[in-house]
């Protein structure tokens, strides 16, 4: 005589799911950016705008939003780490750079600098490898949005040929 235990049907379904080969449309594969290259373009956006003579802060964002990397010159306000990190945060927003963002939809910058943790300024732009966003750099802290972007911009150049060569 089988007698019927509680969490029995529980079990079973818990099997067949390990069991059983997952849909092909069940999952994503997504590139991701490491820790030691999200830490080299922060650091060469830092060190540009030094060599420029500002003292800025680097904020990389995953592709979610979240932060991988914050650096802050020494004599940068601790505001431009925020500012930088809502820059990077347009950015992921709206997959262009902070500047095209704002030119682009000048019709809604006002509403959108209104979202939490996004200000949408010069001085945030793309990192991407073969086609896939991996995530952002923001900048801030240089007198003017294009001198943050340039700082940003330079740190990507710096690090192309691993963004390049992250398709392969």
């Amino acid at each position: 005589m089988l007698i019927d235990k509680p969490g029995k049907h529980l079990l079973c379904a818990v099997l067949l799911s390990v069991c059983l080969p997952a849909n092909a449309d069940d999952t994503i594969a997504t590139r991701m950016m490491t820790l030691p290259l999200a830490a080299d373009i922060a650091r060469a956006a830092v060190d540009a705008c030094a060599k420029a003579g500002y003292q800025v802060s680097a904020v990389v964002v995953d592709r979610s939003g979240a932060p991988q990397v914050v650096m802050r010159d020494v004599f940068a306000s601790r505001f431009s780490i925020d500012i930088a990190e809502s820059k990077a945060n347009a950015v992921v927003l709206s997959g262009v750079s902070s500047a095209e963002f704002r030119k682009n939809r000048a019709d809604i910058v006002p509403e959108m600098n209104e979202v939490d943790g996004v200000l949408v300024m010069a001085g945030g732009l793309p990192i991407r490898a073969a086609g896939a966003l991996l995530g952002a750099v923001g900048v801030s802290g240089a007198p003017g949005g294009e001198k943050d972007e340039a700082c940003a911009q330079a740190a990507i150049e710096q690090v192309q040929e691993r963004l390049d060569f992250a398709g392969d």
